[in-house]
């Protein structure tokens, strides 16, 4: 069977791309189109892809395409149907932001596509960045997206089976496609087990994109107002302000962006790990906190709730606001000895990636089932 993978673009590293890697395990010798690469943006984690066939979109050849690609984003379609799939017998789509979906297929290719959601600008939830607060943006915004809101639907209609990475995101899919999907949860990098001691050294992490919409700052903030010790790993919009955070507050560290072996370290040796991610799509660092046998205090919001076991793998708080977490964190500690690290890190076994695998490709063997 041919085979190729489809992926938005490759200019970050995240758990899309995590999910692109284990589809590439899958068919090794599947090419990947994608609208534009970045290798300088990329950094380190350049190298996992660097010996795979990667087929950029002409949208690589405009200067300075990996900044331009959100505000020229209205020549996506264009993007995608510029890429010619007609000899593929199956084609896999990794699709959130850049409507990688709307690839043009053959009249006998079956395209899967794996949905880690429909994507957020369109449909109003919270992105990254609040570029619309400013109103010549905003007005841009509303004209471009009001079409490729059309172009969206248009495309979810050429799939032939969807694939959600989470009940979560399933119902958008219905909701935004009127589609049926199945879930099958993203692969999860797990530690070896010997990294489960169940010891810890009295800090909390927060770790992630520093983006307004998993609200760092609230963690930080929550943990001041106890007096509690907080690392806080990632890189983003936010870093500067975390930063200003940290430099009143002896118990705050803001590291920035941080190697995998340092980040090895800081979940390993952690007291747990707070999440304060909002309409998260399902939030692969829940479970890859909870591969370290380490509890998890998360906002009750989207994938968050299917990724955290209530008071058996971590704790929930109700609202995004610096008392509810407080709260949060001091039920945690009253309940903290009752929680098992080996049960956390069992429940986390349940997302590897053999599982992860194995789905995949039984549901590709038949996507018409």
């Amino acid at each position: 069977m041919k085979v190729a993978l489809i992926h938005d673009y490759l200019i970050d590293f995240g758990g899309a791309e995590r999910v692109l890697l284990a589809l590439s395990e899958i068919w090794p010798d599947a090419p990947i189109y994608t609208a534009i690469t970045d290798k300088e943006k990329m950094g380190l984690h350049w190298t996992k892809f660097a010996k795979l066939n990667i087929k950029t979109s002409w949208f690589q050849k405009v200067p300075g395409a990996s900044r331009l690609i959100s505000p020229l984003r209205f020549l996506l379609p264009l993007v995608w149907e510029s890429f010619d799939l007609s000899d593929y017998d199956l084609v896999v789509s990794s699709s959130s932001w850049a409507i990688s979906k709307g690839v043009i297929t053959g009249p006998s290719t079956k395209h899967v596509c794996y949905c880690h959601t429909p994507p957020r600008f369109l449909y109003h939830y919270p992105e990254a960045r609040r570029w619309t607060r400013y109103w010549p943006v905003k007005i841009y915004a509303a004209l471009v997206n009001h079409r490729l809101t059309q172009y969206d639907f248009t495309t979810s209609q050429r799939v032939d089976k969807f694939i959600a990475n989470s009940k979560n995101v399933a119902g958008r899919i219905k909701k935004f496609y009127r589609r049926d999907s199945q879930v099958v949860y993203p692969p999860i990098n797990l530690p070896p087990k010997s990294k489960v001691t169940g010891k810890h050294q009295d800090y909390y992490l927060c770790y992630g994109r520093l983006i307004s919409y998993k609200y760092p700052d609230l963690a930080v903030k929550a943990c001041q107002k106890l007096g509690r010790k907080i690392v806080v790993a990632g890189g983003g919009p936010m870093y500067d302000q975390l930063i200003k955070l940290a430099d009143k507050d002896k118990n705050t560290s803001v590291l920035g962006r941080v190697s995998e072996e340092k980040l090895d370290q800081l979940l390993a040796n952690c007291r747990a790990v707070i999440l304060p991610l909002k309409d998260e799509d399902f939030g692969m660092v829940y479970i890859e906190a909870q591969g370290y046998g380490k509890p998890v205090i998360a906002l009750n919001s989207g994938g968050g709730k299917e990724a955290v076991l209530a008071n058996k793998t971590g704790v929930f708080f109700e609202k995004p606001t610096i008392d509810s977490l407080a709260k949060a964190i001091l039920r945690f500690e009253e309940i903290e000895k009752t929680l098992n690290a080996s049960d956390i890190r069992a429940f986390a076994e349940k997302f590897s990636k053999d599982r992860f695998k194995k789905e995949i490709k039984l549901i590709c063997q038949n996507p018409n089932a």
